[in-house]
């Protein structure tokens, strides 16, 4: 037997094992979709590093943790149920999400539609759970 024929034999069986035993590992899980629940005035297919920063915006402008709007879960007080409606925060949050985008839409917008400098939740909120009014100064 020539030495091609000697290497080639064990290195087809290497070959053959190995494609028997990646056949039997399980197929890699992709990742669920991401796929919020309850979304009432932000978009349905947002990503969700859209989310998270939109979230985390609200918690850097009302100086809040996600429990503020978000109620736990009745199985895991410990965890939160996103998509609930038990706290009054959450419609609240909902009816100043809808407000920001009016007065945007109406005060600042250039006459060929392009956006202005907008208002957000931090424009009043400035960190605090209630919008923090100043008197104006003389």
């Amino acid at each position: 037997m020539s030495l091609n024929r000697r290497l080639l034999i064990p290195i087809g069986y290497i070959g053959l094992a190995l494609l028997v035993s990646s056949s039997a590992l399980p197929a890699r899980q992709e990742e669920p979709a991401f796929k919020p629940k309850n979304l009432k005035v932000l978009p349905k297919n947002i990503s969700h590093e859209e989310l998270e920063a939109i979230m985390d915006g609200f918690k850097d402008a009302l100086g809040v943790k996600c429990g503020h709007c978000h109620a736990s879960q009745e199985a895991d007080p410990h965890k939160l149920d996103f998509a609930s409606d038990a706290k009054p925060e959450k419609a609240t949050a909902r009816k100043m999400i809808k407000m920001t985008e009016q007065i945007n839409k109406k005060y600042f917008r250039h006459s060929d539609g392009e956006a202005m400098i907008q208002v957000q939740c931090k424009t009043c909120h400035r960190g605090n759970t209630k919008p923090e009014i100043k008197p104006a100064s003389k």
